[in-house]
């Protein structure tokens, strides 16, 4: 069966009807996902290349009222990196039992954008901009390479 963009495919959203969304978004993202990590390996070009997927929040845990979607929950969410200096097949940090919030080697948003600097060749210390006056980093003031993902 054909996929069509529209609603349920092209809106990635989860507010509605969750099951009904999701079951067609997986098979969307799974197949050219997996397909692309295999390529880029085959072709000796994972080495080099950083692959990044990751959203701005995750989903709350329970549904929403009067729903059957789940509402954004920015405290305890997946994203992950393959390639480019990642170590294969680890995973990193945990919720709690409920799913909620992150409880383990927790990473910050500045923690996540070092490290992805940091794979791309970039110290997130020294890489400024100049905005309203200031030398600003990417990072801004924060912001750790986590160590623990890399190969």
């Amino acid at each position: 069966m054909p996929i069509k963009p529209g609603e349920g495919v092209s809106n990635w959203d989860g507010h509605k009807d969750l099951f009904n969304q999701y079951s067609v978004h997986g098979p969307v993202m799974d197949q050219p996902t997996a397909a692309l990590l295999i390529d880029l390996k085959q072709r000796g070009l994972l080495r080099e290349t950083l692959v990044v997927w990751c959203t701005e929040f995750g989903r709350m845990p329970t549904f929403q009222k009067g729903a059957q979607g789940r509402d954004h929950n920015p405290d305890g969410f997946t994203c992950w990196l393959a390639g480019a200096g990642v170590k294969a097949g680890y995973s990193l940090g945990a919720t709690d039992d409920f799913g909620h919030r992150a409880v383990e080697d927790i990473v910050t948003v500045h923690d996540f954008h070092a490290t992805i600097l940091h794979l791309l060749g970039l110290d997130h210390e020294r890489l400024t901009y100049y905005h309203n006056g200031l030398e600003r980093r990417l990072t801004d003031v924060e912001g750790h390479v986590v160590t623990g993902v890399l190969a």
